[in-house]
């Protein structure tokens, strides 16, 4: 790709910040697009059906043409960019092979990504475009949170690490919270909770992750929505070895099958909380589940940064569940943690803490667009 060329067609509008970037987030059964004018304010948005990273060509383009045909350059979200990628990168064809090569690490996930890279850059052959990863955040991990007390061969072989996911929200908290605190990112000890479909926490200091949950996939750690979160891995061994289960069968569990839906047969957290305001007694013992789970996770980020000065809930969850936010903080007064029943009504950004608390709680509107159009106009600027 010549970024020098294609860079020059575009120069009339693309200058510093002026960009206008079409941000793609391939998901899991859609493709959303957004049109980012140069102060970041939303100039179109669409989202188009794409089940099993299966893409209508012909409905792409004439979206496209339909509100976007201004744009000056596209960020891709990628699930994943393993070792290799520390930060967002120009897409050539280079790339794009090195991306088709991490499609082991994340088969779920990394087809949809790679989907919606071809299927606009086909669009839209003429834009310079940037692949930004979820993943990327968490290459600052030291060793000791990165590595799996696993064989060294195993290890070596198939790359089996923590590379964590949900990076580019918690990217986008990392650089919010000081913003909206008006202070220091570097003197900043914060633990991110993205809640969403799929949720993860992400300890942060001086702006960079130095722990998370997730880990070598998306489905370690939390409670979520479909995904069971950490299990024991003897369990799912005895059931492969005594049930007959196929590995398909299990790995179909416990992504599609499990989490709130396995537990309360709904995977709608404001639908399981309803339920259990109404005496279901599966709903409640799922919220229940939930809030255990994720507040050991809040004190374990907040034991890898040996202090918390922010505590952020993001992610729709996190952004729409005053109650989740409540019922978790409230037991969490040993960290000094403490939410005001008024402040947590409001909507985000917002600080939600008791006035006078010296560590704060609040919630932030999750932004991966504004993070991932940062991150793309950093590197075409630099190309």
């Amino acid at each position: 790709m010549e970024v020098a060329w294609l860079w020059g067609t575009r120069s009339g509008r693309m200058t510093g910040h002026a960009a206008r970037l079409l941000v793609v987030n391939a998901g899991s059964s859609s493709l959303k697009l957004t049109l980012l004018g140069g102060g970041n304010q939303t100039l179109a948005a669409r989202e188009l059906a794409a089940p099993r990273a299966e893409l209508d060509r012909d409905a792409l383009r004439s979206a496209l043409a339909d509100g976007f045909a201004d744009a000056d350059a596209v960020a891709h979200r990628v699930a994943h960019g393993g070792p290799e990628f520390s930060d967002a990168v120009l897409i050539d064809a280079d790339v794009r092979r090195d991306l088709e090569e991490l499609v082991d690490l994340a088969p779920l996930h990394q087809p949809k990504s790679l989907a919606g890279i071809d299927a606009v850059s086909g669009a839209l052959p003429e834009l310079p475009a940037v692949a930004c990863f979820d993943t990327a955040f968490h290459t600052t991990l030291s060793p000791a949170a990165a590595s799996y007390a696993l064989p060294a061969a195993w290890r070596e072989r198939w790359r089996l690490r923590r590379y964590g996911f949900h990076g580019l929200s918690h990217g986008w908290v990392a650089r919010r919270v000081p913003e909206l605190l008006g202070r220091s990112g570097e003197e900043l000890r914060i633990v991110s909770c993205h809640l969403g479909a799929g949720a993860s926490l992400c300890a942060i200091e001086a702006g960079a992750s130095r722990d998370t949950t997730m880990g070598f996939t998306p489905l370690e750690g939390l409670v979520m929505a479909t995904r069971s979160g950490s299990v024991d891995p003897g369990m799912l061994l005895w059931l492969l070895e005594r049930t007959g289960m196929s590995e398909r069968e299990l790995t179909s569990a416990l992504e599609h099958e499990s989490g709130l839906l396995g537990l309360a047969g709904s995977a709608d957290m404001r639908e399981v909380l309803a339920n259990a305001a109404g005496g279901d007694g599966d709903a409640e013992l799922a919220v229940e589940v939930y809030l255990h789970r994720l507040r050991g996770a809040i004190a374990a980020m907040a034991a890898a940064l040996g202090e918390i000065d922010v505590l952020v809930f993001t992610g729709g969850v996190g952004e729409r569940s005053a109650e989740i936010r409540a019922r978790a903080v409230a037991g969490l007064g040993f960290l000094g943690l403490a939410i005001d029943e008024e402040r947590n009504a409001a909507a985000p950004d917002a600080d939600v803490s008791v006035s006078g608390m010296a560590r704060r709680v609040m919630v932030i509107r999750a932004r991966e667009d504004l993070e991932m159009a940062r991150q793309a106009r950093s590197v075409i600027m630099n190309s």
